[in-house]
C-alpha cells in the first residue's frame, strides 16, 4: 500500500509538470488544456485553479452515470492543477522555438510516464478518463466515439475562448496513446492472483472503495487523459 500511494502521488505531480511543459512549448496543448487556457483568458483565475474546478464539474457528471471515483480520481482532481502551476512558475515563457520543441517532447514523455504511474497504482482513473469510459459503458457507444465527441466539443469551446490549438494538439492526440501503451504496463504494480482471502469481505470492500468503479481506457486506442 505504501508503494501504491507513493507511486500515485509522484505520478500526479509529474502529470502536472508534463502539462506545464507542453503549455510552455506554446505549439498547441491537449483538448482539455485548451479549454482551461480559454477559460483562464476570460477569468484570470489561473491555470491550476481552473484545472481543479473543471475536474470538479466533470466529477459531477459521474453521478448520473453511476461511476464511483477512487482515491486516485479524487486526488487527481485536486493535485494536478497545483502541480501544473508549480511547473508554469518554474518554466519561463517566450523561449526560442527549438527549446519549445524540446519542452513539448519532454512534456509528452513525462505525461505518459505520469499516466503509467498513477494508473498503475490501481486507485482509479482521472476524472476525464473515467467520464468517457463511464459514458461508453452507459450508452453502449464505442469508447473512441465517446472520447472523440467530448474532446471535439471541449476543443471547440476552448479554441473559441482563445486556447492554444496548434500542431502540438495534433501530436498529443496521435502520440499520447502509444506512449501510454508503453508506460502503463511498465509501471503497473503487479498484484497476486489471489491477494485477498475469500473470507475477508472487509478487505474486499476496502479495495473497492480505494479503486472506485471506473476503469481506465485502453491506451493504444483511447489514450488516457487526466
Amino acid at each position: 500500500m505504501t508503494r501504491r500511494i507513493t507511486q500515485l502521488l509522484i505520478g500526479l505531480f509529474l502529470y502536472g509538470i508534463g502539462i506545464a511543459l507542453i503549455v510552455r512549448a506554446e505549439i498547441g496543448v491537449a483538448p482539455w488544456d485548451v479549454l482551461t487556457q480559454g477559460i483562464d483568458n476570460h477569468t484570470g483565475l489561473g491555470f491550476g485553479l481552473i484545472t481543479v474546478l473543471v475536474s470538479g464539474v466533470v466529477l459531477l457528471f459521474w453521478i448520473p452515470i453511476r461511476q464511483k471515483p477512487g482515491v486516485g480520481t479524487v486526488l487527481n482532481a485536486f493535485l494536478v492543477g497545483p502541480s501544473a502551476d508549480v511547473g508554469l512558475w518554474l518554466i519561463p515563457e517566450g523561449l526560442d522555438l527549438w527549446l519549445r520543441i524540446i519542452l513539448f517532447a519532454a512534456g509528452l514523455l513525462i505525461l505518459a510516464i505520469a499516466t503509467g504511474l498513477y494508473i498503475g497504482a490501481h486507485f482509479g482513473p482521472g476524472p476525464r478518463d473515467g467520464l468517457m469510459t463511464g459514458l461508453h459503458k452507459t450508452t453502449g457507444q464505442k469508447i473512441w466515439v465517446v472520447r472523440t465527441a467530448i474532446e471535439v466539443v471541449v476543443l471547440a469551446i476552448g479554441w473559441a475562448l482563445g486556447g492554444n490549438v496548434g500542431i502540438g494538439t495534433v501530436l498529443f492526440a496521435v502520440l499520447v496513446g502509444p506512449l501510454c501503451n508503453w508506460t502503463m504496463p511498465l509501471f503497473a504494480i503487479k498484484r497476486p492472483a489471489f491477494p485477498i482471502e475469500p473470507s475477508s469481505p472487509v478487505e474486499l470492500a476496502r479495495e473497492a472503495k480505494l479503486e472506485g468503479s471506473a476503469a481506465p481506457s485502453a491506451p493504444i486506442i483511447d489514450s488516457p487523459a487526466n
